[in-house]
């Protein structure tokens, strides 16, 4: 019979406030999450597969340190060029009957990664990838695209290009917790780095971004390494639980075991849904997660349950 565990995660210091304040008061109702999408960028590397990760404010709900993502925006409903699996497809694959909601999480995704990292998952037809994105050009069109001054659509209607939402695949649903003040209900998907082209932060806004070992990060969970290198006043001297929301986590831990890129992305995965409970024990307050599979992490694993 098919099982499900509960894996707890401590809650970051710059929620504790929020939390206390949502347990204390008898009547409240959560904020509605905006819809997002991020994606985990990766590439194969001689210490096993490799991601891209970035630093956000504190106060993002994606995380101090997360994958390049962000909102859904009104303009990812403009008209696109689009290759690769049918709306109707990715519907299914995201779980969802909503194929403007399946459409609008995929464009998202792919906008984002775009804007902050210069990787464009577009090409002219089904068998081309854009080359060369970290040129004067294409970051001046990064720049315009952040400050909206031209929308996605226009600019890869522009260039010839559509979207390769062949090069997508979707992992994970996560619902920021109820407590929190800013809120996302976010696809997760993941995604190959393209032959001819390599992230770089966006000047405007970029702060920290980095190919990490997602072995490495894994493995010094409980120490301050990630949060040290990337040296912000909200990141030095944290471990790693601090500076991720658990659905990254869970990502970087399932990333971390794969045999390379190839591997990682064929693994078979269901549509689940990560709700964060918010529990106390003992006076400290954790996140508490349901997560899929019959046999759960011996370190993580708090009683296994019947779905």
């Amino acid at each position: 019979m098919p099982t499900s565990y509960k894996r707890r995660f401590t809650l970051p210091r710059h929620l504790q406030g929020a939390a206390r304040s949502w347990l204390e008061e008898a009547d409240h109702a959560p904020r509605k999450p905006r819809l997002a999408s991020t994606v985990a960028l990766v590439r194969d590397a001689p210490d096993g597969t490799e991601t891209w990760l970035t630093y956000r404010t504190g106060d993002s709900p994606l995380g101090v340190v997360a994958f390049p993502g962000g909102s859904v925006e009104n303009t990812d409903q403009d008209s696109f060029d689009w290759f690769g699996p049918s709306v109707g497809q990715w519907a299914e694959l995201l779980g969802t009957d909503d194929y403007a909601l399946a459409r609008v999480h995929v464009v998202a995704a792919i906008r984002e990664l775009f804007e902050e990292t210069g990787v464009l998952l577009a090409g002219s037809d089904e068998s081309v990838v854009v080359e060369g994105t970290s040129t004067a050009d294409w970051t001046r069109a990064r720049e315009a695209l952040a400050n909206q001054e031209i929308g996605f659509a226009d600019l890869l209607s522009k260039r010839g290009l559509g979207l390769r939402t062949d090069l997508l695949r979707s992992l994970v649903h996560w619902v920021t917790p109820e407590f929190a003040h800013r809120r996302f209900d976010t696809r997760y998907f993941a995604a190959t780095l393209p032959v001819g082209q390599a992230p770089t932060l966006l000047p405007s806004k970029g702060v920290w971004g980095q190919w990490v070992s997602a072995a490495k990060v894994v493995a010094g969970r409980e120490t301050s390494a990630l949060g040290d290198e990337v040296g912000q006043p909200d990141t030095r001297g944290l471990a790693l639980p601090e500076l991720l929301v658990p659905a990254t986590e869970i990502i970087l831990a399932k990333m971390a075991k794969a045999k390379g890129c190839i591997a990682y992305l064929s693994i078979k995965r269901s549509n689940h849904l990560y709700r964060a409970e918010l529990v106390e024990e003992k006076g400290q307050l954790f996140l508490e997660v349901e997560a899929p599979g019959a046999v759960a992490p011996p370190t993580e694993a708090l009683r296994v349950v019947e779905p």
